[in-house]
């Protein structure tokens, strides 16, 4: 292993205080979210249906941090009797490519790279985000929060799944290290487990259920509710 660069997976490897999206993680993406996030692919399919909500015919719909665009062919599919719009949005350009690569014979897909702080989300009916705000700087959440509430159609709904820390630090301790025991569980070892904290550090910025929801708040939305929670992670939606 080079200096300073540390497995974190059979076929990822990070640095301290410096974990990314590009390289070796983005092809490895789905299998590595899989081991590392509790009921990922059930979260997605909780989003599924949840849409059936508020996707209408000729919906625009956008996924933050759309990944390798898996959630967007999921949801194009389910709903590939209406006239929608579906736009996905990535920093990372190997995510993008892979988004773009997967969803390439639909026509009304578009993968964006972007940085949703200038993505433009007016008439939008449904947005969604897996993971993806607990990346951004907590100085900018608010204004994203805000951004969201201000473009969506009256009615319509902002899903969110987010790692979240626990109330006071006994929970935290508790929920920190039942989580270490799933990831054993799913056979990482304890230097992968430790190597990727270490890359996180600076990176992901995890808010409380309450904080979260005061982002809400802020930005206007008023009707609230947790649809998932499994150790620490939370799965929030709001309605405008």
């Amino acid at each position: 292993m080079k200096k300073n660069r540390y497995k974190v997976d059979k076929s990822i490897v990070a640095k301290n205080s410096s974990w990314t999206f590009s390289g070796n993680v983005a092809k490895n993406f789905d299998k590595h979210i899989d081991k590392s996030v509790p009921l990922y692919g059930w979260s997605h399919d909780l989003g599924l249906k949840i849409s059936d909500f508020f996707v209408k015919k000729n919906s625009k719909i956008h996924d933050l941090g759309c990944s390798t665009g898996t959630f967007i062919k999921k949801i194009n599919l389910r709903h590939n009797n209406k006239k929608i719009f579906i736009n996905g949005y990535d920093i990372e350009k190997k995510m993008v490519a892979l988004a773009k690569k997967n969803n390439k014979k639909s026509k009304n897909v578009k993968i964006k790279f972007e940085n949703i702080s200038g993505a433009n989300f007016k008439n939008s009916d449904f947005i969604t985000s897996f993971y993806t705000i607990q990346f951004i700087h907590p100085s900018q959440r608010q204004k994203i929060f805000n951004k969201i509430f201000n473009e969506l159609n009256w009615g319509g709904g902002f899903l969110f799944f987010e790692k979240v820390r626990a109330p006071d630090a006994r929970f935290q301790d508790m929920m920190g290290l039942i989580y270490n025991d799933f990831k054993l569980d799913n056979n990482f070892s304890p230097s992968e487990i430790i190597a990727k904290s270490r890359s996180l550090k600076g990176v992901l910025e995890p808010f409380s259920s309450k904080a979260n929801i005061d982002l809400l708040k802020r930005a206007g939305f008023k009707d609230i509710t947790t649809v998932f929670k499994f150790i620490c992670f939370e799965g929030f939606l709001a309605i405008k």
